[in-house]
C-alpha cells in the first residue's frame, strides 16, 4: 500500500492540505523520510511530523487477515479474482488466471506471440459474464502500433462462434476496447494520470500496455545515463497504484535484450537487419528480460514466451501461486493454443533464461 495517494486517506483537512502543498503525494513519500527531514519539508515541529507519520501509517496499512479469511474470500470470488485465459493448463498453474490488482508481465522476443496473447485477453475481458468474460471495458495502450481490430475479431469468431454469430455483438464488444497510442513517455504519463478516474468510473476490467520496453527505449535515447531510471520508477509506481486501487489485472509486455553489456544493441527490435542470421544467433544465445532488476522485482507474475526444441513455450517464470513450469503452444487463427495442458517442470538457470532457438526473431 506504499503507493496509496494521500488524497484518498481521509486525513484531517489541515494535514492533507499541508502534505499536498509540499508535494508529498503517496504514503511512500511521507513514510520514507526521517522525522527531521519531514519537519523541515513541512516547516513544522516534531509533534506535527509524528502525527503525519502516524495518520498516514494507519491509513495505508492493510488490515490483518487470517489465512482462513483469505481462503474464504478466494472461494467467494471464484478463484481470488482472476481473468481466465481459457488456456486450461496455464490457468490452473496461475490459480485461475491473470490476477486482479497485480502486475503481470509477458516477456519474449519479437514475433513470439505476446500481442496475440494480449488481444485474446482483451477479448475475454469484454465478453459477457455468462460466456466466462468480465463484461467490462478494456484500456489497451498500444505503444508499437501492433493492435489489430481485424485480428481480434478473427480470434473472437474462431474462439467463440456462438457469440459472434449474434448480430451486432462483435461491434458491441469492439466498442468496449479503448485503444490509445502514445508516441512519447510524456504522452504515456499523461494517459496514466487521466486513467485512474477512468478505470474507477467506466467499469474498466483490464489494462494492457504493449509494450513498455519500446516506450522506455525511445525515452532512453534522449536521456543521459544518470537520468534513465527515474521515468521507469515513476511509471512502475503508478502502474502498481492503478492495479491496487482499481482492482483490475494490469498486463504489460516486455521485450528482451542481450545479456552482455558489451553488445552494441539491447532490444530485439533494435538489431540491424542487415547483420543477418549470424548476428541473430549471437543475439538469441543470451537473452534476458529488458527493463532491469527493479522492474523484475515489482511484477507479481512473469510469463516468458520462448522458442526451443522446435516448439514455442509459455513459461511461468515467476508467480506466488505456482512453481516454474512451461507449456508448449502454437499460434492459430483462434489465437494462442496450448499443445498440452500438462506442465513441464522448469529448474535451475532455465527459470530466468529466455531462449529463442529455431526461429529468426529479426525476420518478424
Amino acid at each position: 500500500m506504499a503507493n496509496m495517494p494521500v488524497s484518498e486517506m481521509r486525513l484531517p483537512p489541515h494535514l492533507a492540505h499541508l502534505l499536498a502543498a509540499r508535494r508529498l503525494d503517496t504514503a511512500k513519500d511521507v513514510l520514507s523520510l526521517p522525522e527531521v527531514e519531514l519537519m523541515a519539508i513541512l516547516d513544522a515541529g516534531l509533534p506535527t511530523a509524528r502525527a503525519a507519520v502516524a495518520l498516514v501509517s494507519e491509513a495505508a496499512c492493510p488490515p490483518c487477515q487470517t489465512a482462513l479469511a483469505l481462503l474464504e474470500e478466494r472461494v467467494r470470488l471464484g478463484g481470488g479474482g482472476r481473468l481466465a485465459t481459457t488456456l486450461c493448463g496455464l490457468d490452473e498453474a496461475l490459480g485461475g488466471g491473470i490476477p486482479m490488482g497485480k502486475l503481470t508481465e509477458v516477456v519474449g522476443p519479437s514475433g513470439i506471440g505476446k500481442t496475440q496473447f494480449c488481444l485474446k485477453l482483451a477479448l475475454l475481458a469484454a465478453l459477457p459474464e455468462y460466456y466466462g468474460g468480465l463484461d467490462g471495458r478494456v484500456v489497451y495502450i498500444d505503444t508499437e502500433f501492433k493492435f489489430s481490430s481485424r485480428r481480434m475479431i478473427e480470434i473472437g469468431q474462431k474462439s467463440f462462434p456462438q457469440i459472434f454469430r449474434q448480430e451486432g455483438l462483435a461491434q458491441k464488444m469492439a466498442g468496449r476496447i479503448l485503444v490509445t497510442r502514445p508516441t512519447s513517455l510524456a504522452d504515456f504519463t499523461k494517459s496514466l494520470e487521466e486513467m485512474k478516474v477512468t478505470l474507477l468510473q467506466h467499469d474498466v476490467k483490464l489494462l494492457i500496455v504493449d509494450s513498455m520496453a519500446a516506450l522506455m527505449s525511445l525515452e532512453n535515447e534522449k536521456a543521459t545515463a544518470g537520468f534513465r531510471q527515474h521515468p521507469l520508477r515513476w511509471t512502475l509506481s503508478f502502474l502498481k497504484s492503478i492495479a491496487e486501487f482499481s482492482r483490475v489485472p494490469v498486463v504489460v509486455t516486455n521485450q528482451v535484450r542481450s545479456q552482455s553489456n558489451d553488445d552494441g544493441y539491447h532490444f530485439s527490435f533494435e538489431v540491424d537487419k542487415k547483420d543477418g542470421n549470424k548476428c541473430a544467433e549471437r543475439f538469441d544465445s543470451h537473452l534476458v528480460a529488458a527493463l532491469g532488476i527493479q522492474w523484475a522485482h515489482a511484477i507479481t507474475v512473469r510469463l516468458v514466451f520462448e522458442s526451443h526444441s522446435g516448439h514455442r513455450f509459455i513459461k511461468v517464470a515467476k508467480s506466488p501461486m505456482s512453481p516454474a513450469v512451461a507449456f508448449p503452444f502454437v499460434v492459430e487463427s483462434s489465437g494462442i493454443t496450448l499443445l498440452s495442458d500438462e506442465s513441464i517442470d522448469v529448474t535451475g538457470p532455465e527459470i530466468t533464461s529466455i531462449r529463442c532457438q529455431g526461429q529468426n526473431v529479426l525476420a518478424r
